[in-house]
């Protein structure tokens, strides 16, 4: 049988074991809580406001650009702050505190889609004087996945409308209506696609055995010889225009007829100058009014004198409209024809000389 001293050291080591456990079952019981740095660590409180909670609860972790550094440890409503009434309060550990400032801004943000609300503080932009115990955090509030729907209600209505309209146009090319749906359920359609694709397969074998005036295009090599010859007298033609060759090339390269072309330039310039300003034969018939009545009344008067031939008046107008003047001068130019005729045929006759003496 154990002596006394042995069973008071048996409950002895029992209740060492004990608080040793409980120990150990609150360190891990504040390390779940989301406490950091221990529960023996220093810790300073900061308050910030929200509009909503937005399911924030008690405990929740508090993150530094996604890094847990306290906890969420009271959440009330406050009726001071009309327009921010929830009051948060954190607990943050200490060792943070060189990143945190005064004018870092505190958000709500859930873990994934769907997770739990947390504090997500955020000192990206943040240059102010570094965060004091009960100091508070200015919010920067983020939409809720409430308002994210609430946002996109009327696009999910306007998705809608186009979801059943897309139904009722797959109905209607399903039952074979309108162009779309006669591609689809047609056989006709079909069989010609396919007649026209074994004509497009005959027409590509001919190219390829060089029928035809495409195919001959595609498959002679003759046509290419000649193509070839042509780029190569193109590039010899090319050539010696650079070199000043010929007339064109001379025209390109010859700077004296450059010369020569803006003299001449220069002086037509000079000589429409002139005649604008009534200098010499040509200015005085551009610019003088008297000389233009002048040319528009002996105009006018050729243009009566034509129109008298025209209709017969006068000598010229019977010579040229007349047909008996015509026909006697014809008769004298015969009848002179017969008398030289004559004459040749008898001279005598007509070119007698007579000689008196006296």
């Amino acid at each position: 049988m154990p002596s006394q001293k042995e069973v008071r050291w048996s409950q002895l080591k029992v209740g060492v074991l004990i608080v040793v456990a409980l120990v150990l079952l609150t360190s891990l019981v504040f390390l779940i809580s989301g406490s950091v740095g221990g529960p023996f660590s220093k810790k300073i409180i900061a308050y910030t406001y929200f509009e909503n909670a937005a399911g924030l609860q008690e405990g929740a972790p508090v993150t530094l650009e996604g890094v847990t550094i306290g906890s969420v440890t009271n959440i009330q409503v406050t009726a001071q702050r009309k327009l921010t009434p929830v009051k948060v309060t954190m607990r943050i550990s200490a060792r943070h505190i060189d990143t945190l400032h005064k004018d870092s801004k505190a958000s709500l943000s859930t873990i994934g889609v769907l997770g739990d609300t947390i504090v997500d503080i955020n000192s990206q932009y943040a240059t102010g004087p570094t965060l004091q115990n009960g100091d508070e955090l200015p919010t920067m509030e983020t939409p809720s996945v409430t308002d994210v729907v609430k946002a996109s209600q009327g696009t999910i209505e306007q998705l809608n409308v186009i979801l059943a309209k897309l139904n009722a146009l797959v109905d209607s090319i399903t039952s074979g209506n309108g162009s779309i749906g006669q591609l689809i359920g047609s056989d006709a359609l079909y069989k010609q696609f396919f007649s026209a694709a074994a004509q497009i397969n005959t027409l590509a074998t001919n190219l390829n055995q060089g029928k035809g005036s495409i195919g001959k295009l595609m498959t002679d090599d003759a046509l290419y010889d000649r193509a070839n010859a042509s780029v190569a007298k193109l590039d010899a033609i090319a050539n010696d225009l650079n070199n000043g060759k010929g007339s064109i090339g001379k025209l390109l390269k010859d700077q004296s007829l450059y010369d020569n072309l803006n003299k001449t330039v220069l002086n037509a310039n000079a000589l429409i100058a002139n005649i604008n300003a009534g200098k010499g034969g040509l200015g005085y018939l551009a610019n003088d009014p008297n000389f233009a009545k002048k040319l528009d009344d002996t105009v006018n008067k050729l243009n009566l004198i034509l129109t008298n031939v025209s209709d017969g008046k006068g000598t010229l107008g019977q010579l040229a409209s007349n047909d008996s003047l015509y026909k006697n001068a014809d008769k004298v130019m015969i009848e002179s024809q017969k008398l030289v005729t004559t004459i040749r045929q008898d001279p005598k006759k007509y070119l007698t000389i007579h000689l008196k003496i006296f």
